[in-house]
């Protein structure tokens, strides 16, 4: 369902966002694989436990891209909360988009039936503080949608601990991605708070009133897309996560860089 978004700005300033374009999925750009496998798993998992009628959802951060099933913004009140104002200049679906921080951005009291926040807290300085604003704006029995990058896994630790540039060449010379690093466009810079790790999120949610109702650990979709794109580079990378998995403890798969969760409010 296309929908003009209103773009509130601190200053209280509206702007009206051109509704041509339909909404794109975050589907249409993930190569088959586990993380499309995951996502869809998650749509089920969606459509089976929100409620049937209304439904009013929150994205931290929004752009041009959606992980929500196809079928509910026709039924949903989407609004969109982002930093970046070309991001929030790139939605189309949103009913309402706001330049804001979720950081920092309160919303009332169980507000929302979900909360999406996904490739998100990694940007995030201060993730506890958006986490706990999420789950205060989720009605009981309201989930929190999070897709992040595992810090642990080997694109983890490279994204961690390589300079803003050579991610923008990785975007812009091995995904094929020209506009990679443009005003609006990702990569942004990362911060990997100690809470994005998993283990740790999942012990910081069961402390805040969240059940972790889905968990999942998949192979960065970095690695199909190589494997399509840049066989070689993919080969050495496949074949360094290869040596890294044999000197690790068992069961370790390196390549599992990113995870999908899905919180429930108690």
């Amino acid at each position: 369902m296309n929908k003009p978004a209103t773009i509130e700005f601190a200053t209280a300033t509206a702007i009206n966002v051109s509704a041509a374009t339909p909404p794109t999925q975050a589907l249409h750009d993930l190569i088959p694989g586990e993380a499309r496998d995951s996502l869809l798993a998650i749509h089920d998992v969606l459509r089976r436990e929100l409620p049937q009628g209304r439904l009013a959802i929150y994205e931290a951060g929004g752009g041009s891209c959606s992980v929500l099933p196809p079928d509910l913004p026709s039924r949903s009140h989407i609004t969109v909360v982002d930093i970046d104002e070309d991001q929030v200049r790139n939605n189309t679906y949103a009913d309402v988009a706001i330049l804001g921080d979720v950081q920092t951005y309160r919303f009332g009291q169980e507000t929302f039936d979900l909360v999406i926040c996904y490739n998100v807290i990694e940007h995030l300085p201060d993730v506890e503080a958006a986490l706990l604003n999420f789950r205060d704006a989720l009605k009981r029995g309201g989930m929190i949608l999070i897709g992040a990058p595992n810090p642990r896994s080997l694109s983890g630790v490279v994204t961690k601990y390589s300079p803003h540039w050579f991610h923008v060449w990785f975007y812009r010379n091995i995904r094929g991605i020209k506009d990679a690093g443009l005003p609006g466009e990702p990569p942004f810079p990362t911060f990997f708070h100690p809470l994005v790790t998993l283990p740790r999120l999942e012990a910081f949610a069961a402390a805040n009133g969240l059940e972790m109702i889905y968990r999942r650990e998949v192979e960065s979709p970095r690695y199909p897309e190589m494997r399509r794109r840049k066989p070689l580079f993919a080969a050495l990378a496949d074949a360094g996560a290869t040596v890294l998995n044999a000197v690790l403890p068992r069961g370790t798969d390196v390549r599992r860089g990113d995870y999908h969760v899905i919180l429930r409010k108690s």
